[in-house]
């Protein structure tokens, strides 16, 4: 059953969703394509052919770089927003796609080698709990990677990022979109979000360890890892 924050969410999407890539593109300078490469390639130690979740999967350009990185693997994408599975469908026809909220994941336990999220987690109502059903999803010895936005540790690029991010992304998202205040909840999910070291802390209290992150492009973005215990 989806809560009413869930709702909200997946309609911001569903408005976005015909100029989202397009948008994403634009605003990144198109380096966003460069974080998920680094992010897919943390998973370079798990066994070919695995089943790999992309939670949050959004039009598929994670599933994507999965499946042209790891080609013999079977990738399965879930995300809230019909509208956005739809869109993914037509980049990704090989990519199997499920309309199902992260915090009730309809997979068995230790269902996947490896759980990827893409600037979704913070989209995530109840993120702990999120992280809780990507543990619970995952084999032992599993791998979460989670790519999201961070503040830079640089006091005048944090300064310079927040400008952007705050001021001048919602006109331009809005301007690509026509959908302004969609990209105004964007900018307002990840002032909200945890910066890198809290979040780690979350990810240890969901059961994952040898957690670490790793920052790039300034500490814009970071790449999270964690492993399900052995038990």
């Amino acid at each position: 059953m989806l809560t009413r924050e869930n709702i909200r969410i997946r309609d911001h999407f569903d408005e976005i969703a015909p100029r989202y890539d397009l948008t994403n593109r634009v605003l990144s300078l198109g380096i966003d394509t460069r974080w998920r490469k680094f992010a897919v390639r943390q998973l370079s130690d798990l066994p070919r052919h695995a089943t790999i979740l992309d939670l949050a999967c959004g039009t598929c350009d994670m599933a994507g770089e999965l499946t042209r990185q790891r080609p013999g693997d079977r990738v399965i994408g879930v995300d809230l927003s019909l509208k956005m599975l739809e869109r993914g469908k037509k980049k990704s026809p090989g990519v199997g796609l499920i309309n199902a909220p992260a915090e009730a994941l309809p997979f068995a336990d230790g269902t996947f080698h490896a759980v990827m999220v893409a600037f979704g987690i913070r989209n995530v109502p109840d993120f702990p709990r999120g992280l809780r059903e990507m543990r619970r999803v995952l084999r032992p010895g599993g791998m979460a990677c989670i790519l999201e936005f961070s503040t830079p540790p640089s006091t005048l690029f944090a300064r310079i990022y927040r400008l952007y991010f705050l001021h001048v992304l919602p006109r331009i998202g809005g301007w690509l979109t026509g959908r302004r205040a969609a990209y105004r909840y964007l900018t307002d999910s990840v002032s909200g979000f945890p910066d890198a070291e809290p979040f780690k802390e979350s990810m240890q209290e969901a059961g994952f360890q040898e957690v670490k992150y790793r920052r790039l492009t300034g500490g814009i973005v970071c790449v999270h890892t964690g492993i399900r215990p052995q038990e």
